[in-house]
């Protein structure tokens, strides 16, 4: 390489040396940027909270009733339209009464007799009774025809029952319904034999309204639900502590209320539950038993709750909820908090808050505890909505 290449070579060189050198002289005195990290916080206020839990459940029948014949038979009829709404002692089934009235009428004729040889041996006794008195019979004679109108007596007393239970043997053969309601389809047809209590039902009544709503909860939150009945207040008498609200299987909220009525006695061993059982109208027969719903229930209210936009909750390595809070130097402090239950977007917080904090709902992740920060203020409505989040 000749002597003028080598010296444009050490040039060229010299040249991209210095601009690197440059280059990195001017990055290096770039200011950082100053000054606090602006972050949205929201001041919190104690305001009044409904508290609510929220737990799966079914429906079930107010009443259920088995309808059995009483006595065995032939069926003549069905009476009733399967589906359909019937009134308590309304005929589902007519069976074959012939055997019974011709019981009836039997029984009905054995008290005739009974009541006429009563009537002789008590005009008898009466007699004997005078006799006595002037030595035409003897004691023993008035003694026995006494004796024989008291048994007549006995058996018109008998006959009597007889009577009765073969009227109602000859009632039975008429079914009835035990209870208003909607029937289901009939089991057996006309023609068909049935027996005296006989273990498969001819047909199932339902009272659909009310109807009850049978909810589990767990023997662990039944006692925190209790505590809650115990220290929450309700404002309103109009809305007790026991009221429940139905969810239905698409989200949509049942239009009828219903009241908690009782719980079990009982904790299922195999599930550690315990059944809880609401009762709500059902006018318009909107709900069928064995439906699938959601029942809210409503557990009181505090007058005085701080509550804290879910979107400023954060859980640390362990777990525990942690908010970031403004400190009165405007740093950030990392508080430990202990929350309750989730308030639609807000959280209700127990303990490690008061009123007139403020919280960090938004920049979250520009800041660490110890940064000096400013705060713009924000509505707790607009800060607990995701749009309001800075990403």
């Amino acid at each position: 390489m000749s002597s003028a290449k080598r010296t444009r070579w050490l040039l060229f060189g010299v040249l991209v040396a210095g601009l690197a050198v440059s280059g990195c002289k001017g990055t290096a005195q770039q200011p950082p940027k100053g000054g606090p990290i602006e972050v949205d916080v929201v001041t919190l206020q104690p305001q009044p909270v409904t508290l609510m839990v929220e737990l799966p459940g079914r429906t079930s029948p107010f009443r259920i009733a088995e309808v059995r014949p009483q006595v065995g038979g032939i069926i003549q009829k069905r009476l009733f339209v399967e589906g359909s709404e019937v009134k308590a002692g309304q005929l589902l089934y007519q069976i074959d009464p012939a055997t019974y009235q011709a019981a009836f009428d039997s029984a009905k004729a054995t008290l005739a007799r009974t009541e006429a040889q009563e009537h002789s041996a008590r005009l008898k006794a009466e007699r004997y009774r005078v006799l006595v008195r002037t030595k035409a019979v003897s004691e023993q004679d008035q003694v026995e025809i006494e004796a024989a109108w008291k048994q007549a007596v006995a058996d018109v007393a008998a006959a009597k029952a007889a009577l009765a239970s073969a009227r109602i043997n000859l009632d039975y053969t008429r079914v009835i319904a035990p209870i208003s309601g909607r029937i289901g389809k009939s089991n057996i047809t006309e023609g068909a034999l049935v027996t005296a209590q006989q273990a498969d039902p001819l047909t199932v009544i339902q009272q659909l309204d009310p109807l009850y709503v049978d909810v589990n909860q767990s023997s662990a939150e039944l006692l925190e639900l209790r505590k809650e009945f115990a220290t929450g207040s309700t404002p309103d008498a109009a809305r007790p502590a026991s009221e429940v609200t139905v969810l239905l299987e698409d989200a949509t909220v049942y239009r009828h209320t219903g009241t908690l009525e009782f719980s079990d006695v009982t904790v299922n061993p195999t599930t550690g539950t315990v059944t809880l059982r609401a009762i709500v109208a059902n006018p318009d027969q909107e709900l069928l038993p064995g439906m699938f719903v959601r029942a809210r229930i409503l557990k009181g209210q505090r007058p005085e709750a701080i509550v804290v936009p879910a979107v400023g909750i954060t859980r640390n390595n362990k777990g525990q909820a942690v908010v970031m809070v403004v400190s009165k130097d405007q740093t950030i402090e990392a508080r430990l908090v202990q929350t309750g239950q989730q308030v639609g977007a807000q959280v209700l917080v127990t303990q490690g808050l008061a009123a007139g904090e403020q919280v960090v709902v938004a920049g979250l992740q520009k800041i660490k505890p110890g940064v000096p920060v400013k705060p713009v203020e924000k509505a707790a409505s607009v800060a607990a909505t995701p749009a309001a989040k800075t990403e």
